[in-house]
């Protein structure tokens, strides 16, 4: 059976999760931030991932969420530049 994940926060870290989740104003922002107080309060990724949010996450998406938030702090939860679907079509090109 794999080992249980423990994740300690720092009254700090979590002061700052707390306030993100509750006052953030990125939606996205909120989900990931609830993830990760659920796993810090003793909740196994799996649990969270399948019935801890509002829709089911991969459990490595939480875990990538987590490990984000350790190294680059709140700054690293947010959507990286780049990222997401690609426009078909440009106003802006040769013929605008």
């Amino acid at each position: 059976m794999a080992q249980a994940f423990e994740l300690v926060l720092s009254k700090e870290q979590e002061r700052e999760l707390r306030w993100a989740r509750d006052h953030h104003g990125k939606s996205y922002i909120r989900v990931k931030t609830a993830a990760i107080l659920k796993v810090a309060s003793g909740f196994s990724i799996a649990q969270v991932a399948r019935t801890g949010l509002l829709k089911p996450v991969a459990e490595e998406t939480i875990s990538h969420w987590i490990e984000r938030y350790l190294t680059e702090g709140l700054d690293g939860l947010l959507v990286r530049v780049g990222r997401g679907r690609k426009p078909a079509f440009s106003p802006c090109g040769p013929f605008a």
